[in-house]
């Protein structure tokens, strides 16, 4: 069977590999494909499909939009942006990374007035676009010893319950799917059931179907047997497309593999082909 990996990341967001090296991995480890969908940018995708194209193996042009649905931060993965789209949709992604980095400095503050001793402006500047995610901030501390692991750091002081973190403001579900609409890509609604559940979730997906949801993601490094039948009883039902991936962040997530996610994960390259059926 051929397989294929819908759901990466890089240093460019919080991932580990460069671009380069995840296509390099992914070729490796028998991909026929691989889509890099890195948190709220597309900074590495022209570096990604360059390496692609030069030892032949097929990437797929992606992002991973943070966005909200009624006070619910909600993961939308578009997959095939055109390249010339790229400028257009690095304005939109704009108001994100202010967003962001609103939350960073309130975090970051914070953190300090309780005796950590990290520098936000030296944080930033250990990224290759000045894009600061926790898990950068998680790296520090691990420098200075405050923590053991990425996981500690989001256990503890990163987390939302700690009281330091403050969510950053979300672009809009509904706006950010109708968009990937109009630009002719392909929508996924990302591990459906980590962030929405019951009834909310299927009001999701029914109102977002009208705004031009493509697909769910029924195959995930996380999900039980269960939870993939759920998935996919969930596509069904609503007449949207299977989508899959690992959520590799190499180092960041050691635990996650690329293409096989926790050792037993399948994307069957049949479902990329489906859904390139679906770009307009």
């Amino acid at each position: 069977m051929e397989l294929c990996d819908l759901h990466t990341h890089s240093i460019y967001s919080d991932g580990a590999d460069t671009p380069t090296e995840l296509v390099g991995k992914a070729s490796k480890s028998g991909l026929k494909a691989v889509a890099l969908t890195d948190h709220n940018t597309i900074a590495g995708l022209l570096e990604f499909s360059s390496a692609g194209q030069e030892i032949g193996l097929e990437t797929i042009n992606g992002v991973e939009f943070s966005t909200d649905y009624n006070g619910k931060e909600v993961h939308v993965v578009s997959l095939f942006i055109k390249e010339k789209y790229f400028s257009e949709l690095t304005s939109i992604l704009a108001k994100h990374d202010e967003y962001k980095e609103k939350s960073n400095i309130v975090l970051v503050d914070g953190l300090s007035k309780l005796g950590y001793d990290i520098d936000y402006e030296k944080i930033k500047k250990s990224t290759p676009r000045n894009n600061v995610n926790r898990v950068q901030i998680a790296n520090a501390l691990m420098e200075k010893g405050y923590v053991k692991s990425i996981k500690q750091a989001f256990d503890g002081v990163l987390s939302k319950e700690y009281g330091l973190y403050v969510e950053p403001q979300r672009l809009e579900a509904k706006e950010i799917i109708s968009y990937i609409r109009d630009i002719g890509a392909v929508s996924v609604l990302a591990h459906p059931f980590l962030n929405l559940e019951g009834q909310m979730l299927l009001d999701f997906i029914e109102e977002m179907k009208k705004q031009g949801l493509n697909a769910l993601e029924t195959n995930y490094s996380t999900f039980s047997i269960g939870e993939t039948l759920k998935a996919k009883e969930l596509a069904d039902k609503y007449f949207l497309l299977y989508s899959g991936g690992s959520d590799y962040h190499g180092k960041n997530k050691p635990d996650i593999k690329l293409g096989v996610g926790k050792g037993d994960l399948v994307v069957p390259y049949e479902y990329l082909e489906k859904l390139k059926g679906k770009i307009r």
